[in-house]
C-alpha cells in the first residue's frame, strides 16, 4: 500500500513538472555531457529532460532544504536572468531569506567581509533617511549619497540582513550563475541548482536538470524550494518553529 502511495505522489509530481514545461531541453548540438544521464529522447533536434529521473533529483534535493530548515539555516537565493528574477526574489521574500536579482557581485562569497561591509552601509543609510539622520549633511552632498546609494541598493538590497555566509545557494542555471556556482564551492556552500541540458552539474551537489529558461517552470521548482523550507521550519523544535530572519 505503501508503495503504491509514493508512485502516486511521484507520478503526480512528474504530472505538475510536464504541465510547467519541465522537460523542455534545448538543442542536442548545445547538450553538456553531465546532463545526457537524464535525457530521455530527442524530438525535433530537441533534447526531451526524463522527468522520472527529475522527480529523484527534486526529492533528495528537498529533504536537504528540509533538513537546513528544521535547523535555521540560511539559503542565499540566486537568479539574474530576466525569466527567473521574480520568482527568485517572491520566493525568497516569502521566507525572509536573502537574494541576488541583478547581477552577481565577485567576491560575494569569497570575500564576504568587503561585501558586508557595503551591506551595512546600505542600511545604516537607510536607517539615517527614516530618523533623519541625514539632516547633518548639506543638500550637495545629500544627493552625491544618495546616487551612491541608489547603486548600492541596486545589487545589495536582497542581501539586506546577511551577517554571514548561507548555508546553500540556490541557483537557476549553472551555466549562466557560474561565477556564484565557483565561489560556493571555493567557500564549501553547497549548491542546488534548475539547470537545463546545456549546463555542466557535475560539481554541483543537487542538480535539478530541467527547463531554466520558462517562467512556469522555474516559479514551479523555486515554489517547491520555498515549500519545503516552510514544511521542514514547521518540524523544528518549539523554539525554532518560526522562519528565520536574516538579520
Amino acid at each position: 500500500m505503501q508503495k503504491v502511495d509514493i508512485k502516486k505522489e511521484t507520478d503526480n509530481l512528474i504530472e505538475k513538472m510536464f504541465k510547467a514545461g519541465a522537460h523542455y531541453g534545448y538543442g542536442k548540438t548545445r547538450r553538456h555531457p553531465s546532463v545526457s544521464p537524464y535525457i530521455y529522447a530527442t524530438k525535433n533536434k530537441t533534447d526531451i529532460i526524463d522527468l522520472e529521473k527529475t522527480a529523484v533529483l527534486l526529492e533528495r534535493a528537498l529533504e536537504f532544504v528540509k533538513s537546513l530548515a528544521a535547523a535555521g539555516k540560511v539559503i542565499l537565493f540566486v537568479g539574474t536572468k530576466p525569466e527567473a528574477r521574480n520568482a527568485v526574489k517572491n520566493v525568497a521574500e516569502s521566507l525572509n531569506m536573502p537574494y541576488v536579482t541583478e547581477r552577481w557581485i565577485g567576491g560575494t562569497l569569497s570575500n564576504f567581509t568587503e561585501i558586508k561591509k557595503r551591506i551595512s552601509e546600505l542600511e545604516n543609510y537607510r536607517k539615517d533617511s527614516v530618523v533623519g539622520g541625514l539632516d547633518k549633511y548639506t543638500k550637495k552632498e545629500r544627493v552625491v549619497m544618495a546616487k551612491k546609494m541608489e547603486k548600492l541598493s541596486r545589487y545589495y538590497s536582497g542581501l539586506i540582513g546577511l551577517k554571514k555566509t548561507p548555508e546553500l545557494l540556490f541557483i537557476v542555471d549553472a551555466r549562466a550563475e557560474y561565477i556564484a556556482a565557483t565561489e560556493a564551492k571555493n567557500a564549501d556552500v553547497p549548491v542546488l541548482s534548475l539547470s537545463n541540458s546545456d549546463a555542466d552539474i557535475k560539481d554541483i551537489d543537487y542538480p535539478i536538470v530541467g527547463n531554466d529558461s520558462s517562467i512556469p517552470s522555474i516559479k514551479f521548482f523555486a515554489g517547491a524550494i520555498a515549500n519545503a523550507y516552510k514544511e521542514g521550519a514547521m518540524s523544528a523544535p518549539a523554539d525554532k518553529s518560526v522562519l528565520p530572519k536574516t538579520s
